[in-house]
C-alpha cells in the first residue's frame, strides 16, 4: 500500500473536477483512521504528517493525495487543514 503525493498542474486540477469535490476542514489534532475505499484529495492550506505501516508521509498547500483504500494510519495536523476531497 502506497500513498501517492504530488504538486499537479491546475490543468490536471481542472481536468479531475477538484472545484466540485467535498470540503473538509481539520484544526491541529492528531487521530487514528482507517480508509474503507480510495481517498483523493487537494490541499488548500494546512500542514499535516501521517503516519503509516509503511513509514510517515507529510504534504501541505499545494498538494494532490490519494490514500489507498484498506490503509490505517494516524494523522497528525500541525496547521488547520482545508481540503477537498473525493472517495473512489
Amino acid at each position: 500500500m502506497e500513498v501517492k503525493v504530488k504538486k499537479p498542474a491546475a490543468e490536471e486540477l481542472k481536468t479531475l473536477g477538484v472545484d466540485k469535490w467535498t470540503p473538509w476542514e481539520c484544526k491541529p489534532s492528531t487521530f487514528d483512521w482507517e480508509y474503507d475505499c480510495n481517498e483523493t484529495f487537494y490541499v488548500k492550506e494546512g500542514k499535516v504528517s501521517v503516519k503509516h505501516p509503511g513509514g510517515t508521509v507529510s504534504f501541505g498547500k499545494g498538494d494532490l493525495v490519494t490514500f489507498p483504500k484498506g490503509m490505517k494510519c494516524t494523522w497528525t495536523v500541525h496547521e488547520t487543514i482545508r481540503k477537498v476531497y473525493k472517495m473512489h
